[in-house]
């Protein structure tokens, strides 16, 4: 089952979660959904799961979304926006894990139950629940499919990130190289692993021009490189196009 369908499937299981709670206390159903960005087609598709769902429960339902991935700025100003609003739950995807926090705790001292997904908060405990993959697990699956594709070839690897200190994007690199049976960094860790393999790493924040720009550079600093690990579909598709 692709990730987005899996998320998918659990951003409509938060849904049903938030409006149990409302209902239970007599009030009507009001949600928001705050995503990382509205141009990666894998958070159109949450909001617009989100939306239909929303609908079909009779509940209000507004969005909002960060300019770019990792605009926590852009996310706090969402959340104080849809607190003022009169939202009665929050479904976030953070895009800052630490700095998003103070934020989440305002709205929850105003009443507002937030719920993360896909991304979890640092610490997980922040919000209320979490819906999620399990991302260094992801990442090991990737690893082994890579290493079964490559069948004993010597790798020589470059890996186009999400952005330095997120949980999801450490979980899947360092989960990545352990599946492929590389040297590699624990699921708890942020940091990421740089075996010897991996010729070149750079941050893209999963969109596809600064894939593509990523993909460039490293193929400029080792034309060598057969194998490439991506956080996600947009930044496979920069990669895609730089070797085109």
């Amino acid at each position: 089952m692709r990730k987005s369908t899996v998320v998918l499937a659990l951003t409509l299981t938060a849904i049903v979660l938030a409006l149990s709670t409302v209902v239970a206390q007599n009030k009507q159903p009001f949600i928001g959904l705050i995503t990382k960005t509205e141009s990666n087609p894998f958070f159109v598709k949450m909001k617009e799961g989100a939306s239909k769902e929303a609908a079909k429960l009779g509940a209000k339902f507004i969005s909002a979304a960060g300019k770019t991935d990792g605009d926590n700025a852009g996310q706090v100003a969402a959340i104080e926006n849809m607190v003022a609003a009169g939202v009665n739950t929050i479904l976030i995807t953070p895009s800052d894990a630490k700095a998003i926090i103070p934020a989440i705790k305002k709205a929850q001292a105003a009443g507002v139950q937030v719920i993360a997904l896909d991304s979890p908060t640092d610490p997980e405990d922040a919000v209320d629940a979490l819906f999620a993959t399990n991302n260094y697990k992801a990442g090991e699956l990737i690893g082994e499919y890579a290493a079964a594709v490559m069948k004993g070839k010597k790798p020589v690897i470059a890996t186009l990130d999400l952005f330095p200190g997120h949980p999801v994007g450490a979980q899947r690199h360092n989960g990545f190289l352990r599946g492929f049976g590389l040297k590699s960094l624990e699921a708890d860790s942020n940091e990421l692993a740089k075996p010897a393999e991996v010729v070149c790493m750079a941050d893209t924040y999963g969109d596809l021009a600064k894939g593509q720009t990523a993909m460039e550079n490293c193929l400029q600093k080792n034309p060598n490189i057969n194998l490439v690990y991506t956080i996600n579909e947009p930044a496979a598709a920069g990669a895609y196009q730089a070797q085109t």
